[in-house]
């Protein structure tokens, strides 16, 4: 398992399963369908990702395509923090 992986299930479990460790929670379940995730507790997810890695996200960005789940914020995270490509003509 992938250190982001670990760290975005550490939070939820800490923050929003109130540190329940024991409860099953895949990688690709929903938060909103399993009653995980409010809208105050997107925020306070906003809030660390901006902060623990640097970005920023656009209100457009804030979808459950990018949110509902461990693996969709883990991807979402790797595109945000990816270096954008290069062209060979230096733009």
């Amino acid at each position: 398992m992938q250190q982001l992986e670990q760290d975005i299930r550490q939070f939820i479990i800490d923050n929003f399963l109130f540190g329940k460790d024991d409860i099953q929670l895949s990688y690709d379940d929903s938060f909103i369908e399993h009653g995980i995730m409010d809208s105050t507790s997107a925020l306070e997810l906003i809030a660390l990702l901006e902060g623990k890695y640097g970005i920023k996200i656009d209100d457009e960005e804030l979808d459950p395509e990018n949110f509902d789940s461990i693996n969709k914020l883990v991807r979402f995270i790797n595109r945000k923090t990816r270096p954008m490509a290069v062209g060979a003509d230096g733009e």
